[in-house]
């Protein structure tokens, strides 16, 4: 484990970032440097009732704040959430957005954020072209964005994504000034995540980090934080997982999640171009689809990134250090986290085969996969991930 100090610290790479044990007891504090008095506090459907969303929201009114709970937010956001969010935040006269919670509520918080002033609905800005250029940036909501999972890295994103449910499709919405001005990570928040949900998004943000690798490009500061981030989830993703309760490991991979957002600037690949229209069609968990994802896109993509995957078994501290040995670390990762194996482990169908083809290519991340990949290739990639082929 890395070394570093129990009480709370801040970071400004990528924003900033109140890190620690406690650090929500900050929240007051920041919403009022932001000019937030009267937030509009936005989590996901089965956190609203939750004793530490109420004892949040209760530390900010006794420091004098008005604020209101909108928990209407999907496990895979839709853009209705967003619509009843703005609404929400315009009837309550809100001047600012909390955002905690998973990233569903994450992605949504920002998008709510993003739409909170603007002149025209979410899809007429990017629902056709993905062109957000003519969001007004000087009509964005202050933001705070607290997460409680550590996988996703929204936190320190510039984009949300949110399914077009007319087009069953999953759009990534993108703008410049979508990253939270304020991060906050507090470990204790992640402590009750149930053992199913921390593997789910633990791997997740080894996803991240690996594909954000090896995609094609030179980014070699993104490299450095994936295959620190990489390093960080294999040492204390077994222990969060094992004992929800350590606190150093929670912290690890909060720290690991946002270190993973912030590397796939560089971009991602095949796992998450395949994820994104799986879970269109049939809502899965996203970091789960992720992680079954992962060891079938890995040898579709061996060819290209076989030679990089030195490094990355040097950051996962294994004895084979090649193509192989990662996989092979991967692979029991899984079983000892307790993954599907199969696509069809999670609800998704033979019947779709081709639709997942089709919007896995028409994905943005298709483009910075290591390899050029077919339609026909991610049908067959999904169809072996359905069958459990490897």
């Amino acid at each position: 484990m890395t070394e570093r100090p129990i009480e709370s610290v801040t970071w400004n790479y990528p924003t900033h970032i109140r890190f620690g044990a406690g650090s929500t007891s900050y929240l007051a504090h920041y919403c009022r440097s932001l000019g937030i008095s009267q937030p509009l506090m936005v989590t996901d459907q089965g956190l609203g009732a939750a004793p530490f969303i109420q004892d949040i929201r209760k530390t900010i009114e006794a420091a004098g704040l008005t604020v209101k709970l909108f928990a209407k937010v999907k496990g895979n956001p839709v853009g209705q959430n967003v619509d009843d969010g703005v609404t929400a935040f315009r009837r309550g006269r809100h001047d600012g957005i909390i955002a905690v919670g998973g990233g569903s509520a994450l992605d949504a918080g920002k998008t709510m954020s993003l739409m909170a002033h603007q002149s025209a609905p979410l899809w007429a800005y990017g629902g056709v072209g993905d062109d957000w250029t003519g969001i007004d940036r000087s009509q964005i909501a202050p933001l705070v964005a607290i997460p409680t999972t550590a996988g996703t890295g929204s936190e320190v994103g510039r984009a949300a994504v949110i399914t077009d449910e007319e087009r069953h499709v999953k759009k990534i919405v993108f703008h410049a000034s979508m990253m939270p001005p304020v991060v906050i990570l507090d470990p204790e928040l992640t402590c009750g995540l149930p053992p199913h949900l921390t593997a789910a998004t633990g791997l997740d943000a080894f996803v991240h980090c690996f594909e954000a690798y090896c995609a094609p490009g030179y980014h070699p500061m993104a490299d450095g934080i994936a295959l620190q981030g990489m390093h960080l989830i294999s040492k204390a993703l077994p222990i969060a997982y094992a004992h929800g309760g350590d606190i150093i490991a929670r912290g690890d991979m909060l720290v690991a999640g946002s270190m993973g957002a912030t590397a796939f600037q560089k971009g991602l690949g095949g796992v998450h171009a395949l994820a994104h229209g799986i879970g269109a069609l049939f809502d899965t968990h996203h970091g789960l689809t992720n992680a079954v994802l992962l060891p079938y896109v890995m040898i579709a993509n061996k060819l290209a990134i076989e030679g990089r995957l030195r490094r990355v078994a040097e950051a996962l501290q294994l004895s084979e250090l090649s193509f192989q040995g990662v996989l092979d670390w991967v692979l029991a990762s899984r079983r000892a986290l307790g993954i599907p194996h199969t696509l069809s482990e999670i609800g998704v169908s033979a019947d779709r085969l081709h639709d997942i083809g089709a919007l896995a290519k028409a994905d943005p991340c298709d483009a910075t996969n290591p390899v050029t990949l077919t339609l026909e290739e991610y049908v067959q990639i999904a169809q072996h991930a359905l069958e459990g082929n490897l």
